[in-house]
């Protein structure tokens, strides 16, 4: 499905021009257009999800197996020192186009970016917690 008023259904679909470094039938890789590092991209899937929980699990197994393979490609070509792959989900994980995609993210020593998490201080007893929560 292709949703009208959705931006990266339009650009997936070729509607948009991109620069496109990379398309098959169920996606397409862009160049991000306000890049973070050199070469930043974007996984865009060609049918509508708003996020990862909305695709089947083929076509998300599909999308991190070319991710894999783009993330390679990518450091061969550009000679980057690592490499970020992100997907974000929902307004607080950082999502602010609502359709599945996947940022590419070349990295390079002294390039200004980071993706800092700060460790939360939890006691065995919280861990033990959040772990029965997550397998009942």
């Amino acid at each position: 499905m292709v949703k009208d008023d959705c931006i990266f259904c339009k650009i997936a679909g070729g509607i948009i021009p991109s620069r496109t470094i990379f398309e098959d039938d169920n996606f397409r890789v862009i160049l991000d257009q306000s890049p973070v590092t050199n070469g930043h991209a974007l996984i865009l899937s060609k049918e509508h999800a708003d996020n990862l929980f909305q695709i089947s699990d083929e076509l998300a197994a599909q999308a991190f197996g070319l991710a894999k393979k783009m993330a390679s490609h990518m450091t061969d070509k550009l000679k980057c020192d690592g490499f970020n792959i992100l997907q974000n989900n929902g307004e607080m994980a950082g999502q602010t186009i609502y359709h599945f995609h996947i940022h590419l993210i070349p990295r390079y020593r002294d390039d200004g970016q980071s993706i800092i998490m700060e460790p939360q201080n939890k006691s065995p007893e919280e861990l033990d917690d959040v772990k029965e929560k997550i397998i009942r």
